[in-house]
């Protein structure tokens, strides 16, 4: 195939995927037009073989990872993790919106930062509606910061996003090396998205919650859950010493809490393979073939023209920039795995301010992440309506500010490690 043909049949492609995603006609996965697509793209010769197969084993440990966190994720559920969540959450508050929102805040962020930004979507996002009515506060604060927070909490730790385990292949770092890099820029990100959450749902977080409602008792927290997943994370730190994919250690946090349900018949073998979301993993697969057509045609040639040179701060911000941008035009994944390649010759600067353009950034629309995509569908399964004027004018303030902040954080924590 010529170079303009292929060009723009990989970029039609890339568009029709993209589009799915978002839309996702009769409910059908993301895969159902994701994995045809990669296959047009190989057969048409938009892409070669070689490279196809390329991507995929460059792909395959981070999407078994992926796979293994969201059963882990699934069956920390099943103990009764979000459940106890929810229920601190409601006790604590005691009915006040501002501690709620406080609340949700410090939870949306961690359970982001170790299981990853599924867990705060697809779990702790129906625990808040939930909390929410319990309490009688409004929800729509609490709710929009799991989604907030699903990207920008998703900073600290090569586990915590498909995009952050992408960068840290990329970038060379160990375990705790990365993370120690992103905790300033994490908690900047968080503390400016908090600051911004205050002000614009003011007048929701002041609204009194009717007196008298009943909290209801607070359910022990599940040991064995708590225990299964602090080892996963102290297995991560292990490994990245001796050099193992985190993928193995993510596996075996899963088997443990897997297994334990399957003995005491709490699920079967086929809720494991449901847990672990084959359509999602191949729709990853197939778009990261289909990404890599799009590069492989004049994408990353034209792309390196603008992106800066260097790892000062006025470079930094300039990467973060354009990754947010590119990130609300394509999504997110495909930003990362096309910018990774332009960024990793200047060193592991460049690499993590691409990441925080990709996980801040996705905040301002809801095209600019596919856990955005999950959190609206989730939202409008629980009843509730999503105003996209209030999302963008809500992503217009966190976005720049939270990115701004995030990434003298990160160009602080260059100079001082």
């Amino acid at each position: 195939m010529n170079t303009p043909l292929a060009e723009a049949l990989s970029v039609v492609l890339l568009i029709a995927v993209l589009a799915w995603a978002v839309v996702r006609p009769f409910g059908w996965p993301e895969a159902v037009m994701a994995v045809p697509a990669a296959a047009l793209a190989v057969a048409t010769g938009a892409i070669s073989l070689d490279h196809a197969r390329a991507e995929a084993e460059r792909l395959g440990p981070v999407v078994g990872f992926l796979a293994a966190v969201l059963v882990l994720a699934h069956f920390c559920d099943v103990e009764g993790l979000f459940q106890a969540c929810g229920a601190w959450m409601a006790r604590w508050a005691a009915g006040r919106p501002v501690r709620l929102l406080t609340a949700v805040f410090a939870l949306a962020s961690a359970i982001t930062a170790v299981l990853s930004l599924d867990a705060t979507i697809v779990l702790l996002t129906p625990v808040v509606f939930a909390t929410a009515a319990r309490t009688g506060v409004r929800p729509k604060p609490h709710v929009y910061a799991c989604t907030h927070l699903s990207n920008t909490a998703s900073l600290l730790l090569p586990v915590s996003n498909l995009t952050n385990l992408l960068a840290f292949a990329a970038s060379g770092l160990s375990f705790t090396r990365f993370a120690a890099l992103m905790a300033l820029p994490w908690l900047a990100a968080i503390g400016a998205e908090y600051l911004v959450f205050r002000r614009f749902f003011a007048r929701d977080l002041t609204a009194a919650a009717p007196a008298g409602r009943d909290t209801g008792e607070v359910p022990a927290l599940p040991l064995f859950a708590l225990v299964t997943v602090g080892c996963t994370l102290a297995g991560f730190v292990v490994a990245s010493a001796f050099g193992v994919e985190p993928a193995w250690v993510a596996a075996a946090g899963a088997l443990v809490l897997a297994g334990r349900a399957l003995v005491r018949r709490q699920a079967g073998p086929l809720d494991v393979v449901r847990s672990a979301a084959p359509a999602f993993l191949a729709f990853v697969l197939a778009l990261g073939v289909v990404v890599r057509a799009v590069v492989d045609n004049g994408l990353a040639e034209a792309l390196g023209h603008v992106v800066p040179d260097g790892t000062g701060l006025p470079a930094l911000l300039g990467i973060a920039a354009l990754a947010a941008l590119l990130a609300n035009l394509i999504n997110n994944l495909p930003a990362v795995l096309v910018l990774l390649p332009l960024a990793v010759p200047a060193g592991p600067g460049a690499v993590l301010a691409v990441l925080l353009g990709v996980n801040i950034g996705p905040n301002l629309t809801y095209a600019g992440s596919l856990a955005t995509l999950l959190w609206r569908r989730i939202v409008h399964q629980h009843e509730h309506d999503v105003d996209l004027g209030e999302f963008t004018r809500l992503g217009l303030l966190a976005v720049p500010s939270s990115l701004a902040v995030a990434v003298v954080a990160l160009w602080g924590s260059l100079q001082i490690l």
